[in-house]
């Protein structure tokens, strides 16, 4: 499970991809038919990923696709509109917040089935920093990336908040009955 190293070059490229599309408040693909075909082929390749936005150290959005359904120059035109003009989280980001934005890109891996006997086992597996975490149960389910865990770094308390964000009971995970599985992010941030 491993994400194709970004080259800084390509790194500063979507973060100024992303912040033009939140200045444009534009999500149609706005680069030109020549723009993409100089691209570099990683830029192209369909990739999972996520764009969080934070204003004053807080979280201000974030929105992603988990599995790779577009190019990733899409992905993060997406994103990037939908982080800032979608999140259901949060209002709408106003022209004169822009400014004040700082981007992160998260590019994921595919995500791997974790096979687990229990919660004891559950915990032994997942290793924090690391794993980008999913929970699934029925209709219900949420993801966290592998970043959260710098606030929530106890493997517990990280399970209790992200079944509580998919919907279920904080102890959920306890049962054994969850599907879970988890990738891996290569992160970057202006």
């Amino acid at each position: 499970m491993s994400v194709n190293q970004i080259s800084e070059n390509d790194r500063i490229f979507l973060l100024q991809l992303a912040r033009k599309t939140i200045e444009k408040k534009e999500k149609k693909i706005w680069l030109s038919d020549e723009d993409i075909n100089k691209l570099n082929p990683i830029l192209k390749e369909k990739r999972g990923g996520f764009v969080t936005l934070h204003k004053d150290k807080r979280l201000r959005g974030c929105i992603g696709y988990i599995l790779p359904m577009f190019p990733l120059y899409q992905t993060v035109i997406e994103n990037a509109y939908n982080a800032a003009y979608g999140d259901p989280r949060f209002p709408q980001v106003k022209s004169d917040e822009i400014k004040n934005l700082n981007i992160e890109i998260s590019i994921l891996s595919v995500p791997e089935e974790l096979v687990y006997k229990g919660a004891e086992d559950l915990l032994e597996k997942l290793k924090p920093n690391e794993d980008g975490v999913i929970i699934k149960k029925g209709f219900y389910s949420a993801t966290f990336l592998p970043q959260v865990w710098e606030e929530l770094a106890n493997k517990e308390e990280f399970l209790e908040h992200l079944c509580l964000k998919a919907g279920l009971s904080p102890n959920e995970w306890k049962k054994g009955n969850l599907e879970v599985e988890i990738y891996h992010a290569e992160a970057f941030r202006e």
